[in-house]
């Protein structure tokens, strides 16, 4: 990024010029800046910068949409129901692990593919039965994104066990680590709300940042007793799936990483999302 001076009927300008590359192209952008050079400078350069690098960024996500799509288009139906199984063992594997079920993949595997149960806990084998189950629901219809599937996709995955919670927001305080949830009582505004961003979002904002800022947004109201997490990863890939993106798993091995993501602000969550998406689907770009 450079300062340009430049002169027009002995008057002198002054521009911010920037170049970055966009589908294999350097691409320049400038940005005026008046008579004198601000003394905002380094903030208006700052923001120049996160404009350019998003543009650059969006450009990247929608080329792995386009050869995602492409790969996915060569698969016959029945193929492509093996691969969203083998999806939703991973996926399922990895949100619960997060959790603190001692199921593995491999088990997971089993669970889903022969009906054989691991000597393991009754409920963590119930609610590897559930999720995958709520996944594949999720990708296959896509039902109307709001409070109501929020509470259904909550009490299907726990209503055999932990049915007292079940499709329920909390009614109590709760803390996760550092972090004070909001007060219950101001759940429901809060979920509106974020419902409301969802809306006024949906078909101006890149998928892959709304996906990034609803799962930020719903885990710090943590409207549920337990399952926020699981819940949340479920919005990330209700989000991509259904804007035609590769979904994304948060990995249990990589969880440290995500956790502290979690405790940035938004904007820091967004660049751990997008370096974990860059990263996970390098191939298609």
């Amino acid at each position: 990024m450079r300062i340009l001076k430049r002169k027009r009927k002995k008057k002198e300008f002054y521009y911010l010029q920037h170049s970055f590359r966009k589908k294999g192209k350097i691409i320049t952008r400038e940005k005026y800046l008046g008579r004198t050079i601000p003394k905002s400078i380094e903030k208006i350069k700052k923001d120049f910068l996160d404009e350019c690098h998003e543009i650059s960024l969006f450009s990247q996500f929608e080329k792995i949409k386009k050869n995602f799509q492409k790969e996915w288009g060569k698969y016959p139906e029945s193929i492509k129901e093996k691969v969203e199984e083998q999806i939703a063992i991973a996926f399922t594997y990895n949100t619960n692990a997060i959790e603190g079920s001692k199921i593995t993949l491999e088990e997971t595997r089993e669970i889903v593919e022969h009906k054989i149960a691991p000597n393991k806990l009754l409920r963590d084998i119930k609610e590897t039965e559930a999720h995958v189950k709520v996944f594949l629901e999720m990708i296959t219809k896509k039902e109307k994104f709001g409070i109501p599937l929020i509470l259904k996709w909550h009490k299907e995955l726990f209503e055999e066990t932990k049915s007292d919670i079940a499709g329920e927001f909390r009614h109590y305080l709760v803390k996760v680590g550092p972090y004070i949830a909001p007060d219950w009582q101001d759940i429901k505004p809060l979920m509106k709300s974020l419902i409301k961003f969802y809306n006024e979002n949906k078909k101006k904002m890149n998928p892959v940042e709304l996906a990034a800022k609803m799962h930020y947004k719903f885990e710090r109201i943590h409207p549920f007793g337990d399952g926020n997490g699981r819940i949340g990863r479920l919005i990330i890939n209700y989000i991509l799936w259904h804007n035609k993106y590769p979904m994304l798993i948060i990995e249990y091995k990589k969880r440290k990483s995500y956790y502290k993501a979690l405790q940035k602000d938004e904007n820091g969550f967004f660049n751990y999302f997008t370096r974990r998406f860059l990263a996970v689907h390098k191939k298609d770009q």
